[in-house]
């Protein structure tokens, strides 16, 4: 098969250990003269080329294309060249010239900015749109203040209770005010810097302050202003969400943004809602004196991980004073002058809570109302989400969506990711798939709880025959030293490639560990190499080597110093 006597070429390609070398591929080849199309699969390392009849190409320039890329290419004979399941359908050619089409991307959060730079990066003219507060909610609301105030209660925490003999220390009482300021500060300098500094230094980025609604044709009415863009990008983020619970609406609650911006100490707190948001804020306000209970609907806290996870941390959060509530269903909240009344029913059995404050922290909902989005053709999920495809375009040609409104997960880096790849897909056409396969999670409680690929429910679920690992921090020498055994390592591996599949972390600085198991799968690392690697000695991330070992070990018959 020749290109000289054929419209189409297929290529065997090998080298390629993930979806994003299949992209790298596909790039390479749509720049070389006289190829119209290319599509490359990563499952079935294939690339099926499309060329201009009597084009310049030739199957040695394009194999060319591929190894200077730094994969290898092989024609194949005799295959017909219709495209491979699973190919990535090309969009045209990745350009470096030539008009761009207007950007318009409505949501001023994460993924906007991202969007906004990346589309502003390939030479598009950008009109953000933001009728709220710049940056989101991870800045604003959620990560950056959480965080910093999850760090203050730490120390709180350290000067009272600590494992170390001969070391005294004393906690004065918290101020509240004070921490709060902080943080507000913290917030207030991120913002400045790294949204309204960076959008100074785009001068194609054009920010609109004022809410954005699509019309039916696809234009947008902002202010007295219609646009009508080529290309448009929903990124309007999520807002928290409370269910129907009997009384409480009338009876008024926080929510995480309110919580985080309490100056006054509660004496008591109920937290409704044990997900990572719900969890952060009542180990905060615990060690921070105030009596706290946590009523979870499911059987274990951090319902999104596995149940081991769950429930280590219910009993090293009992430890500190919380009250634990699992498999309990909230009935009824009223409200008087002395605080709330909730009425619950926790293992078949009616339970009756008064506190001060109430959090209900049962996660966050797409804001999609109120944008014109259903209107215009933009098809809603069954949670007011916006549906896409692998390439975030919506049921509207031409619309792309990105960011907590497409639904879970509604992560700040998964925000980021998704608008990055909004605009290039918009801007390139469907060439980058939307991959959460290797996507780490955390909680960052104290112990942290942290995870990414399969557990081993979710591995065997889908037919994979697989391998567990389980490793007690009590064997990981660092954790000896400091004196925080508390948590474990799980890994999971697939036993006919001997390749990691999963990991789940509960430890003290598990947010930092997992990045290791989160290269791993996401490069098709085995478990022999990761516990062949060196790791330096007395640290945590030598827990993920000693639990790999512990496929083919027994790790209390090592010695420390000779893993």
């Amino acid at each position: 098969m020749t290109p000289e006597t054929n419209d189409t070429l297929a290529l065997r390609i090998d080298g390629m250990t993930c979806e994003h070398c299949a992209i790298t591929i596909q790039r390479a080849l749509a720049q070389v003269g006289g190829v119209q199309r290319a599509a490359v699969s990563y499952p079935e390392a294939r690339a099926d080329v499309e060329l201009a009849p009597g084009g310049p190409a030739t199957t040695a320039v394009l194999v060319a294309a591929v190894e200077r890329a730094g994969y290898r290419a092989t024609p194949v004979a005799g295959t017909p060249v219709a495209p491979a399941r699973g190919a990535q359908p090309a969009g045209p050619a990745v350009r470096s010239g030539g008009p761009r089409p207007d950007v318009v991307v409505l949501g001023g959060g994460s993924a906007g900015f991202a969007a906004s730079i990346h589309a502003a990066d390939l030479g598009a003219r950008v009109t953000l749109i933001e009728g709220g507060t710049l940056g989101g909610t991870c800045v604003n609301v959620g990560c950056v203040p959480s965080k910093t105030l999850i760090r203050a209660v730490e120390v709180q925490h350290r000067a009272a209770h600590h494992p170390f003999a001969g070391i005294h220390t004393a906690a004065q009482p918290p101020d509240l005010p004070a921490m709060i300021a902080q943080k507000d500060a913290l917030v207030a300098t991120l913002r400045q810097e790294k949204y309204w500094d960076v959008l100074a230094a785009y001068p194609n980025i054009t920010l609109r302050q004022d809410r954005g609604r699509v019309n039916r044709d696809g234009s947008l009415a902002v202010g007295d202003d219609v646009l009508k863009p080529g290309r448009l990008i929903v990124t309007t983020g999520s807002s928290p969400w409370a269910p129907p619970i009997t009384g409480l609406a009338e009876a008024g609650y926080l929510t995480s943004t309110e919580a985080l911006a309490l100056t006054t100490r509660p004496a008591s707190l109920v937290v409704v809602g044990s997900g990572s948001v719900g969890i952060e804020i009542a180990q905060i306000f615990a060690r921070l004196g105030t009596q706290v209970t946590v009523f979870e609907a499911l059987p274990t806290l951090v319902p999104a991980e596995a149940p081991d996870a769950g429930a280590a941390l219910a009993g090293y959060l009992q430890e500190e004073g919380l009250t634990i509530r699992t498999g309990a269903s909230v009935d009824r909240v009223s409200r008087d002058r002395t605080g709330y009344l909730v009425e619950a029913t926790v293992d078949g059995q009616r339970e009756t809570m008064r506190a001060e404050q109430l959090l209900v922290a049962t996660g966050r909902r797409a804001n999609t109302r109120g944008f014109g989005l259903d209107e215009a053709g933009v098809r809603l999920g069954r949670k007011g989400e916006i549906a896409v495809n692998e390439y975030l375009e919506t049921s509207r040609p031409g619309v792309y969506a990105a960011g907590d409104v497409i639904g879970d997960p509604m992560f700040v880096y998964v925000a980021a990711y998704g608008g990055n790849l909004a605009a290039e897909n918009a801007l390139d056409g469907p060439m980058r798939r939307y991959d959460l396969s290797a996507l780490p999670r955390v909680t960052f409680t104290d112990p942290q709880v942290a995870s990414v690929g399969l557990s081993e429910q979710e591995a065997r679920a889908q037919g994979l025959d697989v391998a567990v690992s389980t490793l007690p921090l009590a064997y990981v020498p660092r954790a000896l030293a400091a004196r925080d055994t508390r948590g474990f390592i799980t890994l999971v591996a697939d036993r006919q490639t001997n390749r990691l599949v999963g990991a789940l972390i509960v430890s003290a600085e598990a947010g930092e560990m997992i990045q290791e198991p989160t290269l791993a799968i996401r490069h098709g690392i085995s478990v022999t190499d990761l516990a062949a690697t060196f790791h330096p000695y007395l640290t945590l991330a030598e827990g993920i080597k000693l639990a790999a070992q512990t496929f083919t070990k027994d790790v209390k018959k090592l010695s420390c110093c000779a893993a």
